[in-house]
């Protein structure tokens, strides 16, 4: 726990949550403390503070948005919160905010204290139209499954600290699928949204898994389900409804990186073959073919309309970059059939 002032207060909460504009009559003995614990899906932060007055403009909006929902426990003290119309006094309950709204607030009391849990939007299996009802709305923390969320709350942030770092991870998937689960019950549809969560986790990691092993040429379907402790057709289900199928991410995000590759004046001295093969490419003629399908030019095409040969006089170089800018607007975007089997 780390105690300082109000201007650290303000630059903290700014540059580390979201910007926001903060005032308190108690500027000269402001007491705060801010502690976090990364749980890899969410995150969940203790604050304390002496009284004090926030507002999120649309300025402030656009300025930064992590594009969380913010889930707070207010364990002691009390907080006055309104966003989208609604408003509430919360203390020993639970309230939801979207930082993607403007929001006013007020800390009452000698020091309030809460504990928040920071969703992304991508991961929260519940549409923003109905979420939205439920913000600025105290909401009970002492019966049911708010109270088990709670005491988890707690419990955590006592505990977290000593645990290893793929346990907190762990712990964070069990907390989103426990404010999931708090949130559908205020809804009205508990059932559901749980396993709407875990899959769009789910989604999340393979993603991640893909970017970080692209290079890999044995990168394939099932080696990320078994990587991820499914079953092939558990794979393709969570990708059912997705832009692409897995195979055709693998190599959508291989061509690209290729592309940029090709195009970047400090690798023009690699081979294209040797630039396929660091993005998992292990037949040139095959990634010759899959760059065509995708951009419409061979790959010693693409470098050489990126890449001037050899110095140019002034003018010379002036028609050459508003050349290049013609051929990039006329360029086609990737075009990718869909299909199991990734090039390589």
């Amino acid at each position: 726990m780390r105690e300082d002032r109000f201007d650290w207060f303000c630059e903290t909460v700014s540059s580390d949550v979201m910007p926001v504009m903060l005032n308190t009559p108690h500027a000269a003995d402001f007491r705060a403390g801010i502690t976090y614990l990364d749980l890899g899906v969410v995150g969940l932060s203790a604050v304390s503070c002496s009284p004090v007055l926030s507002r999120r403009t649309p300025a402030h909006v656009r300025r930064g948005d992590p594009e969380h929902v913010q889930l707070a426990l207010v364990t002691r003290g009390g907080v006055r919160i309104s966003q989208r119309g609604n408003e509430s006094i919360v203390a020993g309950a639970l309230v939801l905010t979207d930082t993607s709204r403007p929001s006013e607030g007020a800390c009452t009391g000698a020091q309030t204290e809460t504990l928040v849990v920071q969703i992304p939007r991508q991961v929260l299996a519940l549409g923003a139209d109905r979420v939205d009802g439920l913000l600025a709305r105290s909401l009970a923390a002492d019966t049911g499954t708010g109270a088990i969320l709670a005491d988890f709350l707690k419990t955590l942030l006592t505990r977290g600290p000593h645990c290893r770092p793929e346990e907190l991870r762990a712990m964070g998937s069990i907390t989103l699928d426990l404010a999931t689960a708090f949130l559908a019950q205020q809804l009205g549809d508990p059932g559901r949204a749980p396993a709407e969560a875990r899959a769009q986790e789910a989604l999340q990691r393979i993603h991640r898994f893909v970017e970080n092993n692209l290079g890999d040429p044995g990168l394939t379907p099932q080696v990320i389900a078994e990587r991820h402790n499914m079953s092939l057709r558990r794979l393709h289900a969570l990708f059912r409804d997705q832009p692409l199928t897995v195979s055709a991410l693998i190599r959508q995000r291989r061509l690209e990186r290729a592309h940029a590759d090709l195009a970047c004046a400090e690798l023009r001295g690699r081979a294209v073959q040797v630039i396929a093969a660091r993005w998992g490419f292990s037949s040139a003629t095959a990634f010759s073919r899959a760059f065509r399908e995708a951009y419409g030019i061979t790959p010693s095409e693409h470098r050489a309309s990126s890449l001037p040969s050899s110095p140019a006089a002034p003018g010379h170089a002036e028609h050459r970059i508003r050349a290049l800018h013609a051929h990039h607007r006329g360029l086609p975007g990737p075009r990718f059939p869909s299909g199991d089997t990734a090039p390589g």
